[in-house]
């Protein structure tokens, strides 16, 4: 074998089943060994935002790594704002960078970078190969890095020698290690806390907290104590709706949030940590923990939540039952002209079953969620690090990793033009992904913002920097040029029946909202 070959068999024994590729000269050989090796599925993205946002949902859905394919150092800079998102999501990614041969490098061709310091920000560990024979040890190391509970983003530098010399062979890759579990002295120290607290008190829910398992944990300990269940403000995969342990989510803007939590005399974090302002305001705190409440740590990310939350609700001797499971039900729908209200009306109402919701909605979101915690089990996927254009990634590997699953995909207008490449892989893949895309014509949240900040009486130079509709974006257009059908909905029937139209078939769709 040569290195290439070696380290794709290597990770397909490992366990990884895709590439997300986007790859250049220098991964020729990467290339052909994924070509010849049956076991792993290659996905083209024409961006390599695409292809690591992919790789984001996948890793969310499937809680096991995919790998990416990347061209050198500006390939890799391209895709790092979802990598940003992925790493803050706690999900499992290995990264294969090609770089040029070794003895290439000292000549400064143009595309010669310090691929190693554009990789460390955005990843949980980094290695360049050393040889033939290094590369696919390197890689059975990525994958023990990138599996360590909850998941984590690991790179592998493969330069091109490494991968075109023969003399390597694939190696066994050791098995993820067991999650941290919490210590009995911790889960003691909580319950009394929970005991002797005075109330109301919170139990604040983070990363792995937020599945079903765990949330049912959660809703035994609210059933013990009375804690009401508060979700961070954009978690990485929330599993909710009818007959499910409902959590409150955090509000997004500072002081909001601060109000939602400044009467709590006890907060227990699990799963995260505890919250901060997204974002510096003048005169504005950055904790919004109330000064005055108990607080402590029952689990941090890294470890086991739904072990924690069991051993606590054990402890405080909870009944088998949780407490706050949600009632089926979804809002009337109001006909007209369409807002952010009878959009998550009529969503909620047409949700099927088991699908999956990736929410990039932004602004228009903030009436979606709540309209929506009635409706029938599904799983709800945020924009983790605050980069946007993660939506239609997320929405593509989600797609990937559960084929059988429905993806709608909640899209801002704005953010969509970061990565609207995907909605080609879903054309060319033919993933089961329903785009609402929601056109309100601006980067509707920096108007608001452009307030918070203190800014008064902005002009028009100003403002035009976060106006859309000079010209205006035609996004049906845009999604059949991309090969997805696409059509537009103004009222709240018209988008009733495009929703039916598109969860009937299974493919990708676009529906353009005009709110």
């Amino acid at each position: 074998m040569n290195g290439a070959e070696a380290l794709i068999e290597t990770l397909a024994q490992a366990g990884v089943e895709v590439c997300f590729a986007n790859p250049g000269t220098s991964e020729m050989q990467l290339v052909a060994a994924i070509d010849r090796q049956h076991g792993m599925r290659a996905i083209l993205g024409l961006f390599e935002g695409v292809v690591t946002g992919a790789a984001d949902g996948y890793g969310r859905m499937a809680d096991k790594p995919a790998m990416t394919l990347l061209h050198l150092g500006p390939g890799l800079a391209n895709g790092l704002a979802n990598l940003h998102n992925a790493r803050r999501a706690g999900s499992p990614v290995v990264n294969v960078v090609g770089d040029h041969a070794t003895y290439h490098l000292q000549y400064n061709s143009p595309l010669t970078s310090d691929l190693v310091g554009v990789a460390r920000p955005m990843s949980d560990w980094v290695k360049a190969s050393r040889s033939e024979r290094d590369l696919p040890q390197a890689g059975a190391e990525a994958m023990v890095v990138a599996t360590a509970y909850p998941g984590r983003i690991a790179t592998l530098i493969a330069p091109a020698n490494h991968a075109w010399t023969e003399g390597s062979a694939s190696v066994t890759t050791r098995p993820a290690p067991a999650a941290p579990t919490v210590p009995a002295a911790v889960i003691e120290e909580v319950a009394t806390l929970l005991r002797e607290a005075d109330a109301p008190k919170a139990i604040f829910l983070g990363g792995r907290a937020l599945r079903e398992g765990a949330l049912d944990q959660a809703g035994r300990v609210a059933a013990a104590t009375g804690a009401r269940l508060i979700c961070e403000t954009f978690p990485a995969r929330l599993q909710r709706g009818a007959g499910r342990v409902a959590v409150e989510r955090l509000p997004y803007f500072g002081e909001q949030a601060q109000e939602y939590l400044q009467d709590f005399k006890a907060i227990v974090f699990c799963g995260c940590e505890p919250p901060v302002s997204f974002f510096a305001y003048p005169g504005k705190p950055s904790r919004l923990s109330p000064d005055g409440a108990r607080t402590a740590r029952l689990a941090s990310a890294e470890e086991d939540a739904e072990r924690a939350l069991t051993d606590l609700a054990d402890a405080l001797g909870a009944p088998a039952e949780p407490a706050l499971v949600q009632q089926a039900g979804t809002p009337p729908i109001d006909g007209g002209r369409l807002d952010p209200v009878k959009l998550g009306a009529v969503i909620a109402a047409a949700l099927p079953k088991d699908a999956i919701v990736t929410d990039e909605a932004n602004t228009s979101g903030i009436a979606l969620f709540p309209y929506t915690a009635g409706a029938a089990p599904h799983d709800w996927l945020t924009l983790t690090g605050g980069a946007i254009g993660i939506g239609l990634p997320l929405a593509v590997g989600a797609a990937v990793a559960c084929p059988d699953r429905k993806v709608i995909a909640l899209q801002a207008d704005g953010s969509a033009m970061y990565t609207c490449q995907a909605l080609w892989t879903m054309a060319r893949e033919k993933l089961d992904v329903t785009t609402i895309l929601i056109n309100n014509g601006s980067y509707a949240i920096l108007n608001i913002e452009l307030m918070r900040v203190g800014v008064q009486n902005p002009g028009p130079k100003a403002l035009s920097m976060l106006d859309l509709r000079n010209p205006a974006i035609d996004w049906v257009s845009i999604s059949e040029g991309m090969g997805v059908p696409a059509r537009r909905a103004t009222t709240s029937e018209e988008l009733r029946e495009a929703l039916d139209e598109a969860l009937a078939d299974k493919g990708p769709h676009l529906i353009e909202v005009l709110i």
